[in-house]
């Protein structure tokens, strides 16, 4: 089914432009409160992360909601994951994360929960677009039962508690030093905090945001500057969250970038030896390393691969029983603790694993070679350019000289107009050879 609104990950766009309006948003506020009306007064809850637009988006949520007769509690800038676990905590009906993750800062978007804290279906997400495009004003709250709206105190501490929650109590980081890089995002006050009060030695960086340099330069998307300090002060680790706080990739004492399919191969392992590992292996998406599965397969475990979103790992893992699971970009899902990919508890778990290893992070947290893999994004402006007939001859052909020893995974992107093009293969040369030829006529067919 061809959907307006909603993407991979929410609703998502341009700040102050078709869909991410305050018109949108507001008629959002509505469609959800009449979806879940059930005749009792209904609860949402509402973060956001630090972007300028947030504000703007915010109140229009409010008042979307509040015309249909339902009560809002403001978190404030705080991690999506913290939405999750609160719109659980708070007995909310539903939660409402405002970012756009990644993204720069003037993009925003829309993320919405259930009342058990996962991510809305494909199809619940199609029922709250047909009623976005119907005529709610018919449907609005009389005015004796408008819903009210107010700020809710204390939610970043009840968050750290719960993150510190996820770790034996007698473990601490005392002696660790720990560089951690906000990208001047939605954890800026929590991830340094709850990692202070575990007993590290933590020196912050992207930790002041002014509406305007969320993920500029810093965060997951761009550990560069996070490896920088980590050499510049000599810490033991580095921890970078994007914007949303939602994944995590972490950097060695050495300034090595450690990705998303590292985090979950150390994880598996750690966990199948102490008997806490669920299911058969771990669920991941199709862009995950070759290296991974072929790790996983030697240590007698399976990598289930779903299309790219944490929605759709976590969705695998309810369904088949996984308790861990992932992406290569870094959303960590460990759903012993947690209903969606958080940065903050997976960094606790690998620190966690490095203390109990009592060895350097390089050593603990390097589990395998990746296959050498080559990304490219071709921009368009619109039609279906993977369509294009010389398009699908290169990729059949592309595909034909990998074989059995790569793989190659081309589509659009969920939250962007970006055609997205990985190959990957033992053949470094060879990979690098196709994915360019692939880019080269996505690009004339864009």
């Amino acid at each position: 089914m061809t959907r307006r609104y909603f993407g991979t990950d929410g609703i998502r766009g341009t700040a102050n432009l078709y869909p991410m309006t305050p018109d949108i948003a507001m008629r959002v506020g509505m469609a959800v409160g009449l979806h879940y009306r059930n005749g009792h007064r209904q609860r949402v809850v509402i973060g956001k992360d630090t972007r300028l637009s947030g504000y703007m988006l915010e109140n229009a949520l409010v008042a979307g909601f509040t015309a249909v007769g339902v009560d809002v509690f403001l978190l404030g800038p705080i991690p999506t994951p913290a939405v999750a676990m609160l719109t659980r905590s708070m007995r909310a009906d539903y939660g409402v994360m405002i970012s756009a993750s990644h993204n720069p800062y003037a993009d925003n978007g829309i993320k919405l929960f259930g009342p058990d804290g996962f991510k809305l279906s494909d199809l619940v997400e199609s029922e709250i677009e047909a009623l976005i495009d119907s005529d709610l004003a018919r449907r609005l709250s009389p005015a004796s039962e408008l819903g009210r709206a107010k700020r809710v105190d204390g939610v970043l501490d009840r968050y750290i508690e719960f993150a510190k929650r996820t770790l034996p109590r007698q473990l601490s980081f005392d002696g660790m030093r720990v560089v951690v890089d906000c990208a001047n995002g939605a954890a800026y006050k929590a991830a340094p905090l709850a990692l202070w009060e575990l007993g590290a030695e933590v020196v912050s960086i992207g930790v002041e945001p002014d509406g305007f340099n969320i993920n500029r330069d810093c965060g997951s998307t761009a550990p560069e500057a996070l490896a920088r300090k980590v050499h510049e002060v000599r810490a033991d680790v580095g921890i970078a969250l994007d914007g949303d706080a939602d994944r995590v990739v972490m950097v060695d004492e050495k300034g090595q970038v450690i990705d998303g399919d590292q985090l979950m191969a150390l994880v598996a392992g750690y966990w199948k030896d102490e008997e806490r590992l669920v299911g058969p292996g771990i669920v991941a998406t199709v862009m995950s390393n070759l290296g991974l599965e072929r790790f996983l397969a030697a240590q007698g475990l399976s990598l289930v691969r779903t299309p790219v979103g944490d929605r759709y790992v976590m969705e695998h893992m309810r369904q088949h029983g996984f308790n861990v699971g992932g992406e290569q970009s870094g959303h960590i899902i460990l759903s012993d603790f947690a209903t969606t990919g958080d940065g903050l508890i997976a960094a606790l778990q690998v620190l966690a694993v490095v203390c109990r290893e009592g060895r350097p992070v390089s050593e603990v947290c390097h589990r395998f070679d990746p296959v050498p893999q080559v990304k490219k994004n071709i921009r368009y402006q619109g039609g279906q350019p993977l369509e294009n007939e010389q398009v699908q001859r290169v990729i059949a052909d592309a595909e034909q000289k990998l074989g059995k020893t790569g793989r190659l995974v081309i589509r659009p992107s969920g939250t962007e107009p970006v055609i997205r093009i990985m190959g990957e293969g033992d053949d470094a040369d060879l990979v690098l050879q196709v994915v360019n030829d692939i880019a080269e006529v996505v690009q004339r067919a864009a």
